[in-house]
């Protein structure tokens, strides 16, 4: 099977509100070296071009930072995702922030045009806002409103200027249905977030209903959910685990998540899925771990094992 993986870094950061998160990729291959393991030379990656000079500047868009690199970041991973799947390979990205997760389901969808995605999200944030609701303005919050294609505009409170709404809507792929999407996790939410979330009904697991169902019982219900999708992609923010379980190496941290071994076991059961085509585990960001790159090394623990799960597919 090692020749049907194929490993991708990302290492964009445009996407972020702190710096950092391009070194995450980098992070995880050092925590590798640190236990003298030969994976990144058994899976050599392909490394995507990034565009993290346009950090050097100030940027005009403030209700969508930088969003005019990230139509360049997208156009990039989508097509090299699409390649992979059309070469009957399995995409496995490790990235630096979540915004180009949005931009990764975009390319299964282009390589599947008439296919059904599924998403499974796991995260300690929704990353359901759009520039019109945006508290922040920064793109890591907004790639699954990318991929449904939504502008939320019943929660607007930011005026959108024209080229940004021009750029946004370049972004936008909606690649995926609403009712198509599973969130693991998800525990720090704005209201506008969640107006989404009641409106289209979108399930989430919490933590506490992950550990009350036990994790076959939630795996169960996530493949019944998404019973009617062709194929599933799955996409692992490392801040759905508790900091004080792994670090605060992450951009934005939130208490109360899951365990490292929580999160290994529900993502080997959602790997193990014979409709999920690809993986993303993103948001390692070294320059904020207290711990000595302890996020890097959880996450490369964790890789390690699903790989093993990917070997055997």
């Amino acid at each position: 099977m090692t020749s049907k993986i194929q490993v991708i870094l990302n290492i964009s950061e445009i996407g972020a509100g702190t710096r950092g998160a391009s070194l995450g990729p980098q992070a995880i291959i050092t925590a590798a070296r640190k236990k003298e393991s030969d994976f990144f030379e058994k899976y050599r990656p392909y490394v995507l071009p990034n565009f993290n000079e346009i950090l050097n500047k100030p940027t005009p868009y403030k209700n969508a930072k930088r969003i005019n690199g990230m139509i360049s970041v997208y156009e990039n991973i989508k097509s090299e995702i699409k390649s992979i799947l059309k070469n009957n390979k399995f995409p496995f990205i490790i990235a630096g922030d979540h915004c180009s997760a949005g931009a990764s389901i975009a390319g299964i969808k282009n390589s599947n045009p008439s296919k059904r995605i599924g998403v499974i999200w796991v995260d300690a944030h929704a990353d359901l806002h759009t520039p019109y609701t945006t508290p922040s303005g920064n793109l890591h919050g907004m790639p699954l409103a990318t991929a449904i294609g939504t502008d939320n505009l019943d929660c607007k409170k930011n005026n959108v200027d024209a080229e940004t709404a021009h750029l946004w809507n370049q972004l936008k792929s909606s690649s995926i249905l609403p009712e198509d999407l599973v969130f693991i996790a998800v525990r720090d939410t704005e209201d506008e977030e969640d107006y989404l979330i009641n409106e289209n009904k979108i399930k989430n697991y919490s933590v506490e209903e992950v550990r009350s169902l036990g994790i076959n019982e939630t795996l169960s219900q996530i493949e019944t959910k998404l019973q009617n999708c062709d194929l599933i992609y799955i996409s692992f923010d490392v801040d759905s685990m508790d900091p004080i379980l792994t670090s605060h190496g992450t951009g934005t941290p939130v208490p109360n998540g899951l365990s490292p071994a929580e999160a290994k076991e529900l993502l080997e059961g959602c790997l193990k899925f014979p409709k999920t085509v690809a993986f993303e585990l993103v948001e390692v960001n070294p320059c904020l771990d207290e711990k000595q790159n302890l996020m890097a090394e959880i996450a490369f623990d964790i890789i390690e094992d699903l790989m093993v799960v990917l070997e055997k597919k």
